[in-house]
């Protein structure tokens, strides 16, 4: 027998799913539901959601607009390890997780909630984020998933029982995609994007035009940093929420950020999920420029080790685990020379790096040259290279 559940804290949308869990947990669970909905930038109509929520059986609804604490803290840290996932996948539905379910937490001990609930399913990799930060800050909370317990199969069933109890919500049998927005993404799943070999077809997307459908005539774009984080767009000073609306409008009208992927997903089986990036395809190729000029070779290089590493902490929903923290503050530390500009020339889909610079630049002209210089003997090189052959010189005499 488990003890009574007096409040849940609901993560809440408005849309299909959690406005079924609300009444379902309402029904089930006999206690008052407090409904919370995070704005990280899904441009999503708030507009009478609270008088929905209630009518649906919440008590209340907590509208909390995380959009600064998203960018600076969660996105700006991505770009600052340059993480990507296997290659490919720069994890905006992944890093906005966290940000999330760490304000659920903070409201369900401000309410004196006894559990938590959210709206992922029991085969992707968001009930894995949302739940490893429930339990790191609040470790006794008790955690419901209706994905995991109830009675429906699938959205089918959802759309019938709102339908029953006369729940408002815009799915439909006929939807096609699911879909996951914010600032930093669009993601887009299901439909006839399951098939992994069918293109996707080019109403889908949002944030970006195809590459076929953009404009004629390259941009040059300016972007400054400081410290590894982006700062300034064509040397204006902007804030961080506003310098990545201002790059996906940008990239989007240039059709950069697309990509189509499968990956594997930390529960084990592989999903196919297409992406627009706008903003941040444009943020990783600018910082990595101004890096090659900036950092030391062996801390990039250690750096870059640690690369998929930081990407799955990220991916998998370890954000708050104790190696992630002492890779983050590496990374800090990786970028205190990361200061200076760096110029891009978009066009059709591709970002290109034309200029980088730096007051921190360790490149030096008078070195790099191959023209006659006073500061580097060529003779040097012929030891160097005898010593670092040794090894293989002694190798090859014992065979």
């Amino acid at each position: 027998m488990t003890d009574k559940i007096n409040k849940i804290v609901l993560a809440y949308s408005g849309g299909l799913d959690t406005s079924v869990m609300l009444r379902w947990l309402k029904e089930k669970y006999d206690c008052e539901i407090v409904c919370y909905c995070a704005d990280v930038g899904q441009g999503a109509e708030m507009d009478g959601l609270e008088e929905k929520a209630k009518a649906t059986g919440a008590s209340k609804l907590y509208i909390e607009d995380l959009r600064e604490e998203f960018v600076r803290d969660y996105v700006w840290t991505s770009v600052k390890a340059n993480a990507v996932y296997e290659g490919v996948y720069l994890m905006g539905t992944s890093l906005a997780r966290p940000v999330i379910a760490k304000r659920q937490i903070e409201i369900a001990r401000k309410e004196n909630a006894d559990a938590v609930a959210h709206g992922a399913t029991g085969k992707g990799n968001d009930q894995v984020r949302f739940e490893l930060t429930y339990y790191a800050l609040q470790p006794d909370i008790k955690v419901i998933a209706p994905w995991r317990e109830w009675e429906f199969g699938g959205r089918t069933d959802l759309i019938a029982y709102a339908e029953v109890h006369g729940i408002p919500v815009t799915a439909t049998v006929d939807k096609p995609y699911s879909t996951d927005r914010n600032l930093m993404h669009v993601s887009y799943e299901g439909g006839i994007l399951e098939d992994p070999w069918a293109e996707p077809p080019e109403n889908i997307f949002q944030m970006t035009v195809s590459p076929e459908r953009a404009k004629d005539e390259a941009e040059y774009v300016e972007i400054g940093f400081e410290k590894g984080e982006p700062v300034s767009v064509e040397g204006e000073r902007l804030d961080p929420v506003t310098l990545l609306t201002k790059l996906n409008d940008i990239g989007g009208q240039h059709g950069i950020g697309r990509v189509d992927l499968v990956e594997n997903r930390f529960v084990g089986m592989k999903s196919r999920g297409v992406y627009e990036t706008p903003g941040v395809t444009i943020l990783h190729s600018a910082h990595r420029a101004l890096e090659s000029i900036t950092m030391d070779r062996e801390v990039m290089h250690l750096r870059d080790s640690l690369g998929v590493k930081f990407a799955e902490n990220v991916y998998y929903g370890f954000w708050f685990a104790p190696e992630f923290e002492l890779m983050r503050k590496m990374i800090d530390e990786t970028q205190q020379t990361v200061t200076g500009d760096v110029r891009l020339k978009l066009y059709r889909g591709n970002v290109i790096v034309v200029g980088r610079r730096s007051p921190n630049s360790l490149y030096d002209e008078r070195i790099a040259t191959f023209e006659a210089d006073t500061v580097y003997n060529q003779r040097d090189a012929e030891g160097f290279i005898k010593l670092n052959a040794l090894r293989l010189r002694l190798r090859s005499n014992s065979q």
